[in-house]
């Protein structure tokens, strides 16, 4: 049974198009205009060892905020569609990752009831041209299409780049233990 999907969103605003594979080796080619986000998604996708494609652009001259959004909103479809009934799947995962002086843990439910935690003290703020606080609009999105239940907490961290990157690469592979497959888990791991 093959475990991929993809899923496009065309707004007024944005234009996204997303494929994933769960089963796959970590490969990723990501273009948007938005670089450090390519940068995490490359990460999430290398750690997760997922196979990702995605392509997006949106109206980043008014600011980021659609796009991001929009990229969380069908990254989450994507996930939704690839896991599809979730049967013999593990449902939890966690992972806490380190980056230099950051600390992140992630912890994921597959349950198909989506809320978001997220105690990131660090939500002020650019990097380069982008403002942190959208990482938090990013999940939610995609929390809420991939109907998942998302605890982020970052433990510590002084670095901005570093507190992202020890959240995206925690978020791939708390999700790679969620979504891998179980031979001791007959159908859907719920009671």
């Amino acid at each position: 049974m093959t475990r991929k999907a993809k899923a496009h969103r065309e707004t007024t605003e944005t234009d996204v198009s997303v494929e994933i594979d769960l089963d796959g080796t970590g490969q990723a080619h990501i273009e948007t205009p938005i670089p450090f986000l390519n940068h995490m998604l490359n990460l999430m996708a290398r750690h997760g060892l997922f196979d990702l494609d995605i392509t997006a652009k949106g109206d980043t001259e008014i600011d980021y905020h659609h796009l991001m959004e929009d990229m969380g909103i069908t990254i989450g479809q994507t996930l939704s569609k690839a896991l599809g009934a979730k049967e013999g799947i593990n449902r939890y995962g966690t992972a806490t990752i380190p980056m230099d002086e950051s600390l992140a843990e992630v912890v994921i439910d597959l349950s198909g009831r989506p809320y978001l935690v997220y105690h990131v003290k660090e939500t002020l703020g650019t990097l380069k041209d982008l403002q942190v606080s959208l990482f938090e609009d990013f999940f939610r999105g995609l929390s809420n299409h991939a109907l998942l239940n998302l605890h982020i907490i970052l433990h510590y961290g002084r670095d901005a780049h570093h507190i992202y990157e020890a959240i995206f690469k925690a978020f791939g592979r708390a999700l790679s233990v969620a979504v891998a497959k179980n031979p001791r888990i007959e159908g859907v791991p719920s009671t």
